[in-house]
């Protein structure tokens, strides 16, 4: 196995979206940058502020003169809670609840930008868009379909900008992706079918992998107070390549373990999904500006979850997913106080990547709404400090375990061996960041 401990971060996503809940949907992170957190993220595919817009859009390069650095951190502290009733497999009811299940966490980011000509600007971003980092606790009684998680991607993203015209601008990057995470599933009650101690590990994976993608992008000046920007980001094809163990391997069909508690190598493809943002910039009056983003992102490509196991015969289902595509509208606004002081504010709303049907208890994906304030400062003429405060609503969620409708194997089991879960997962979400940036 390689030096970082990683997920099968596929697999760890099935129980991410129990931090994510109160980010963006998924397992991504749209935590990029405390500038753009100030607006709920609205117009950021036409917005150059300072070295962090590349992340966005690597055409907003072409916006930045001489050398530019920016770095900064969004601390986010999540509140999910899931309240809910198990039945056993004799029909016995016990309501059981866990609160708190999503980690708080810093989300850090570093980006530098060169101009090297009129027309040529160069940068490197250093940031995430994919994390999480959940832990349901012993004590709760629907742990057969998951208990822990965790996953840590970072991404190295070097870009060019070209000014080809007074109007237009174009950009594009070359992403290399690392990822580290684990997930893991134990019994909840030793009143399963089978003699299974409460607390036994039913499941738990690790691996790691590198991959690369690519983004592009465009911005167009309409006029001196008008401007659109498109940037497309490229899926990410991850083989999760680590080590599986658990009764759920050591008693597959036709196979002996190794020897107890053994261990499986195996690996995991994964498709990190492709995303699009479309927005706008509109000078009102010298000191008023609005922005706006429609983003889209390609979460139907997060299907099903299989691991490769060769020891086992092969491919061993994990979950069963389901996502459709996603989308999020933001607006947002910024008003130049006086020549030092900035200050912004927005609105965004997330749709949710999962049908009421397809959520689960490991994944209560749902609706979010942003409400965000933000405000800069120029301490000098080579200085801006940013800060942003943001609080998202997450909307109430019924989740149920297994699913009605959905051929999974894996779920089948768990509620066979242990029984099913039925309640709601409610959250919210606080984050505040700070963003230093400075221009040479």
């Amino acid at each position: 196995m390689k030096n970082n401990k990683i997920v099968y971060l596929a697999v760890a996503t099935a129980l991410g979206s129990l931090s994510t809940t109160a980010h963006s949907a998924g397992f991504q992170l749209a935590e990029t940058s405390a500038t753009g957190l100030g607006r709920a993220f609205a117009g950021e595919a036409a917005m150059a502020d300072n070295a962090s817009a590349q992340f966005r859009n690597p055409a907003l390069l072409s916006y930045l003169a001489d050398t530019q650095v920016s770095a900064g951190g969004i601390y986010v502290n999540p509140n999910v809670d899931i309240d809910g009733t198990n039945t056993n497999t004799s029909g016995k009811k016990t309501a059981t609840s866990t609160d708190d299940v999503a980690h708080d966490a810093v989300i850090p980011n570093f980006y530098f930008s060169h101009q090297l000509d009129d027309r040529l600007t160069a940068g490197i971003a250093l940031a995430t868009n994919f994390g999480m980092e959940t832990d349901l606790g012993n004590d709760f009684t629907g742990t057969q379909f998951g208990n822990e998680a965790a996953v840590t991607t970072f991404e190295i993203n070097p870009n060019l900008a070209w000014k080809a015209t007074d109007q237009l601008r174009i950009g594009a990057g070359i992403r290399y992706v690392l990822g580290e995470g684990s997930i893991g599933a134990q019994a909840n009650t030793t009143g399963s079918i089978q003699p299974i101690p409460a607390g036994s590990t039913l499941k738990y994976m690790e691996g790691d992998d590198r991959a690369w993608g690519w983004q592009l992008g465009a911005v167009y000046d309409i006029n001196d107070k008008h401007r659109v920007g498109i940037n497309y980001r490229s899926e990410v094809d991850l083989t999760l390549e680590g080590h599986a163990e658990g009764l759920s391997f050591d008693q597959v069909a036709g196979k002996i373990p190794k020897q107890p508690n053994s261990t499986y190598d195996g690996s995991m493809d994964l498709t990190l999904p492709a995303t699009a943002e479309l927005s706008s910039l509109h000078q009102l009056t010298e000191q008023w500006a609005i922005h706006t983003s429609l983003n889209w992102t390609e979460w139907s490509s997060f299907d099903k979850l299989e691991a490769d196991i060769p020891y086992l015969n092969g491919t061993q289902e994990v979950k069963v997913e389901n996502w459709e595509d996603n989308y999020r509208f933001a607006i947002g606004t910024t008003y130049q106080w006086d020549q030092q002081l900035t200050l912004r504010s927005g609105i965004a709303y997330d749709t949710s990547a999962v049908s009421d049907q397809n959520r689960t208890l490991t994944i209560p994906e749902t609706d979010r709404t942003w409400l965000s304030l933000g405000a800069g400062y120029e301490m000098t003429p080579q200085l801006t400090l940013d800060a942003a405060f943001t609080y998202v609503f997450a909307k109430d969620a019924s989740v149920k375990e297994a699913r009605d409708g959905i051929n999974s194997e894996s779920e089948k089991n768990a509620e066979a061996n242990f029984g099913k879960f039925e309640g709601e997962t409610t959250g919210n979400v606080w984050l505040v960041g700070v963003q230093a940036s400075y221009r040479f």
